[in-house]
C-alpha cells in the first residue's frame, strides 16, 4: 500500500473506471501461466485500487480528501500493528 498511489488514483480515476481495472487484475492473478512475482506485483496494484475506492467512499461520505487518505493509512497501519 502506498498513500501517494493511492492518492493519485483517487484523483485520476472514477470509482467505476477502478471496479473495471481491479476485477481485470483479479482475473489475471487466476491465469495458470501467471508467475509467483506477477501475482505479488497485481496484488499491490489491487491493494491500491481498493485503497482509491475505499478513499472516494469517503468523500462521498462528506470527508475532506486529505482526512480520508489519513484515515485509510490510518486504518492499514492499525490493522497490522494488531
Amino acid at each position: 500500500m502506498k498513500i501517494p498511489v493511492i492518492k493519485q488514483l483517487f484523483q485520476n480515476a472514477t470509482p467505476a473506471q477502478l471496479e473495471t481495472t481491479l476485477e481485470v487484475l483479479e482475473a489475471f492473478c487466476e491465469f495458470r501461466g501467471v508467475s509467483e512475482h506477477e501475482v505479488d506485483v497485481a496484488g499491490e496494484m489491487i491493494t491500491n485500487i481498493c485503497g482509491a475506492l475505499e478513499v472516494h467512499q469517503m468523500v462521498s461520505d462528506g470527508a475532506v480528501e486529505k482526512d480520508a487518505l489519513n484515515a485509510f493509512g490510518q486504518k492499514v497501519m492499525g490493522s497490522i500493528d494488531r
